[in-house]
This record gives structure tokens, sequence and C-alpha cells, in this order.
């Protein structure tokens, strides 16, 4: 069990009987990691000591998740998770492969299509503004913030057995932070299961 996000992207998945891979954005994540990463250090670590055969460049290929949705042999769920994380750029260094679903590996010059479309799950906690051009090829579905009772299955789900007690007032005082207006970011979902833990 995860976030709403990351529950949706499951629950798509499950419907399709499809399989799901995750590809997690943080700040320092590049369009290109998720397509393939070559590991040329590697590489060259490998030809120092002479006990690997370093001509195999594929050996040191590795796929992102897109990648290895454009290389499924069937349809897979994509779920590229906190879009705005990254950088401004990111969101449209993506545009060019989600459109033609193929890419080339430039190390090898191979080039890896996708055999079907993969369904792709983006989502984004609205932290910056994603670019226009990303904007228009995308439908939307926002996820209402849970109420108190869902949130007690969330907080459930993440701390079995929690004393009632104790979860009825981290409730009580989440939604009363929560509802202070001179709060310049309400705490989250994540938040409070984190609080619970401690």
């Amino acid at each position: 069990p995860g976030t709403g996000k990351t529950l949706l992207a499951e629950a798509v998945s499950e419907a399709l009987g499809l399989p799901l891979l995750r590809w997690h954005v943080k700040s320092t994540t590049r369009a290109q990691d998720g397509l393939y990463v070559y590991d040329a250090v590697q590489r060259l670590h490998d030809s120092r000591f002479n006990d690997h055969d370093v001509r195999d460049i594929n050996r040191y290929l590795k796929l992102g998740p897109l990648g290895e949705a454009f290389a499924a042999p069937s349809r897979v769920v994509l779920l590229i998770d906190e879009v705005d994380k990254a950088d401004l750029e990111f969101p449209n260094d993506l545009l060019h492969e989600l459109d033609r679903m193929r890419f080339r590996i430039i190390e090898t010059d191979r080039e890896v299509v996708a055999k079907e479309r993969p369904v792709v799950i983006i989502t984004s906690n609205n932290e910056k503004d994603l670019p226009d051009a990303f904007l228009r090829r995308c439908v939307f579905h926002f996820i209402e913030f849970p109420d108190q009772d869902l949130m007690k299955r969330i907080v459930d789900v993440h701390h079995p057995g929690l004393d009632q007690a104790l979860a009825a007032q981290a409730l009580q005082t989440f939604y009363g932070l929560r509802n202070l207006q001179r709060l310049r970011k309400r705490p989250s979902t994540s938040e409070l299961i984190d609080w619970i833990a401690v």
C-alpha cells in the first residue's frame, strides 16, 4: 500500500491485468535515465585488470523503466511518479520518446521500439508548473485529499494494531493542522504516517 497516486496505478494495472513498472522521479533524475544507462566507469574499471571481456558493450547497458516498458514483449502499465520533482525541462525531454514510442541506444545504434503502447500514468504533487506542451498530451485525474474515514483506513494499513485512542488523537491533530490558514505547506498523508511511526 502506498499513496493515493500509487494505489491508482496499482488499481489500473490490476484492472487491465497488466504488469506495473515504476519510475520514482527525484530532483536529480534525467529523462535519459528512464531510457537507459551506460556504465562507462564500470567498463573502464573492468578493462584495467583485463579479467573481463569489455568488448561487449551490452554488458554495461541497463534499460531504465521507460526503456523496459518499450522493450516489454506485451503491454505494461508504467508509473512515472512525481514528475514535478525533477528539473523543469524533464517532462519536455520525455515528449519525443513518448510520442514516437521508440528510442535509439547511441552506444550500439540499436533502436528499441515498443511492440505495444504502454499505459503511462504520470503523477504530480503540483509543486511546480509543468510545461504546456507536456500538459497538452495528458488526461487529468485529480485525487481529492482523503477524508478522516479513509485516512483512518490508510493509517491502519501502515500501522496495524495501533492503539485506537492514539490514532484518533493523531488524526484530530493532523486535520487541525491542515485547517490552519497561515500554513505555507499543509502536512501530507506520508507525513502523518511518519509522525505516527516516530
